[in-house]
């Protein structure tokens, strides 16, 4: 099964990163969700919350206060001004620092 690698940064921390299933986020244009083998984007990210489906565990939830959502080849990379991990459930296969 396809899947995406993703990777979340803070602007002063790391915040998450490993395989997912899929990422939705808020951005300036609206709401997005990104599957496997979705086009390239860069996107500004607008204050909400992120829901990522990891590969294995449970859903994360990451509120983040803006910044830039780039997708290219099933790679996610969101760089946020400010990022806090709500949920930690399942995380235990996933790089959270």
């Amino acid at each position: 099964m396809a899947e995406l690698e993703v990777e979340i940064v803070a602007a002063d921390h790391f915040v998450w990163s490993g395989p997912a299933r899929m990422v939705k986020a808020r951005t300036s244009d609206g709401e997005i969700g990104i599957l496997p083998g979705h086009s390239p984007l860069l996107a500004i990210l607008a204050e909400g919350e992120l829901a990522i489906e990891p590969v294995d565990g449970a859903r994360i939830a990451v509120t983040v206060d803006g910044g830039f959502f780039s997708v290219d080849s099933d790679r996610v990379v969101i760089v946020a001004d400010n990022a806090r991990l709500e949920s930690s459930a399942g995380t235990a296969n996933a790089g959270i620092r």
